[in-house]
């Protein structure tokens, strides 16, 4: 990490311009992050997005892209935390007035899920005109850059998070002694016991540190079917795994 923090900025781009431009003159980004939609021809706003990189760069601010599906909560969400990751220990400013509101909820539940710690600083630039007309940016102007407060959203441990990408991998279920192994072997439960009980202390670790705190959160059911015990990830769990993993 270096001595001196870069302020950059994270925007969608949808069909605005001086609402991604005049927060990052104002605030004095030096890096501005465009989440562009990852399927260019399906894009009505490629135009809109030339002109934002166009206009950033006569301002002497760099510009970098993210491509990421515009439609889906979960993958703007995933995007907005790679880029969060990416420019750890730079101050970094979210902007959720320039793309859908969709955009705008996800970047702000990214902000709030991977932005502890971050110096990540949600903003809302109200525009100052909005146009009349199809074809050209929607607005012009901004009439003020709003502060939006970011409250944390708490995340699961990482053994867990482990947990349930285990759980992924074999379809969102597995039984219980396979998840036992599976968990012993990459070293998210530690076994204190050895010899001939070793088995049963592997399952009571199992269930103390990670079934029952997964159940807590929600992510995860069990059911006895047979001779086996089952563990499954609830829609809630696989709704984790989208935005975790």
């Amino acid at each position: 990490m270096g001595l001196v923090r870069a302020r950059v900025h994270v925007a969608p781009v949808g069909y605005e311009i001086d609402r991604i431009v005049l927060p990052a003159v104002e605030l004095k980004a030096e890096r501005v992050w465009l989440l562009v939609h990852d399927k260019p021809n399906e894009d009505r706003a490629t135009g809109i997005i030339e002109r934002v990189a166009a206009a950033l760069e006569g301002e002497g601010i760099a510009v970098a892209r993210e491509a990421h599906d515009r439609r889906s909560l979960f993958g703007i969400i995933r995007a907005v935390r790679g880029i969060l990751e990416r420019e750890e220990g730079n101050d970094v400013f979210v902007n959720l007035a320039s793309g859908s509101k969709i955009q705008a909820v996800a970047g702000m539940m990214a902000a709030m899920m991977f932005g502890e710690g971050r110096g990540v600083k949600p903003f809302y630039a109200e525009a100052r005109d909005y146009a009349g007309f199809e074809g050209e940016p929607a607005s012009t102007g901004i009439r003020e850059i709003v502060p939006i407060p970011s409250y944390e959203i708490r995340i699961p441990e990482e053994r867990l998070v482990r947990t349930l990408g285990i759980m992924a991998e074999r379809g969102g279920k597995i039984t219980k002694k396979e998840l036992a192994e599976a968990a012993d072997r990459q070293g998210i439960i530690s076994v204190g016991s050895t010899g001939a009980n070793y088995s049963q202390a592997r399952f009571a670790m199992l269930d103390k540190g990670i079934i029952r705190p997964l159940e807590a959160w929600g992510f995860v059911e069990v059911k006895k079917v047979g001779r086996n015990r089952w563990v499954s990830l609830t829609e809630e769990g696989r709704n984790a795994t989208e935005i975790l993993l």
